[in-house]
């Protein structure tokens, strides 16, 4: 497979990034799960409306945290400014967006923040509240890693497989680089022209045949979605305190730790440590805390607290 899509939808001067599209989709779709939640909890839904907004600020500020302490630090520590900032300053300015996201800061931000919702605003134990919303967050895991997809970006490895290889045209060409090999002048064109006239045959030959570890990823986190969403409907698993959240820990964890084996390096202190990818290392405690819920989660929530 030939993968060189355009960065998004063009609607006049407007360009709405796949990427972008990806992340509204996510929090929609996790919104109307909650609110399905809530209506079967009995809890106000302008208590959702702060969910909501908590949930988006703690993912994106969590998430670039964890990108930036995780992952680069070396580089954030001489420039801060781009920490926040979506610029990019040396050695000329530059308006980047927030390219490096990382889950395992925005779980971490998650949590945090779930415990001050629920001390705050539902009135709620912490678990009672992670048991809850990590169902609409595997939701979104499946589609951050197709945004991830139409941005070319958190590829796999090398590959001889055909069968599941596919050719990241935009991580190994720029796409300035693009129209220069192609001598076409508008980029978009230049990316349909490369995946389909036989005259590109040269450029897409330099071009290695790679693991789509996106779609590796975002397949299998379809199945935890579903999983934790048959155990809160039709189970009394949700009786058990921290049941579902320990269960999610273990699942979405262990498929990225598995995933990672297929994956680019990303950087990060895996040199440092060695045996494990970043990404593995900092999964390691996610399914650890997975496991002492999964098996110390027997005490029933009070009778208040259960559905």
């Amino acid at each position: 497979m030939i993968w060189n899509p355009s960065e998004g939808i063009h609607i006049g001067s407007l360009n709405l990034r796949f990427y972008s599209l990806m992340f509204v989709v996510a929090f929609t779709l996790g919104w109307y799960i909650m609110k399905k939640i809530f209506i079967n909890e009995k809890e106000s839904l302008e208590k959702l409306d702060t969910l909501f907004v908590w949930a988006v600020l703690a993912t994106l500020f969590g998430a670039r945290l964890g990108h930036v302490v995780f992952y680069d630090w070396e580089y954030f520590r001489n420039h801060p400014l781009e920490i926040l900032l979506p610029f990019k300053f040396e050695p000329e300015f530059q308006f980047t967006g927030f390219a490096g996201l990382a889950s395992h800061g925005a779980a971490i931000s998650m949590i945090i923040v779930m415990y001050f919702y629920g001390k705050k605003v539902v009135n709620k134990p912490l678990l009672w509240v992670l048991d809850r919303v990590v169902i609409p967050v595997a939701c979104g895991a499946i589609f951050v890693r197709l945004g991830n997809f139409f941005n070319s970006e958190i590829v796999g490895k090398i590959t001889k497989n055909e069968t599941f290889g596919v050719k990241f045209v935009r991580d190994y060409y720029s796409p300035q680089d693009a129209v220069d090999k192609t001598q076409i002048s508008n980029p978009d064109l230049a990316y349909d022209a490369i995946a389909t006239n036989p005259k590109f045959a040269d450029l897409l030959a330099a071009v290695p045949m790679k693991h789509p570890a996106q779609l590796y990823e975002a397949f299998c986190y379809v199945f935890v979605f579903f999983f934790l969403l048959y155990l809160y409907w039709k189970t009394d698993t949700p009786r058990k305190h921290g049941l579902i959240f320990g269960t999610f820990l273990i699942l979405l964890w262990t498929v990225r730790f598995i995933v990672e084996y297929v994956k680019e390096s990303q950087g990060g202190f895996e040199n440092a440590l060695g045996l494990f990818s970043t990404g593995q290392w900092l999964s390691v405690p996610f399914i650890l805390v997975g496991l002492y819920y999964l098996f110390m989660a027997e005490e029933p929530l009070p009778e208040d607290l259960i559905k």
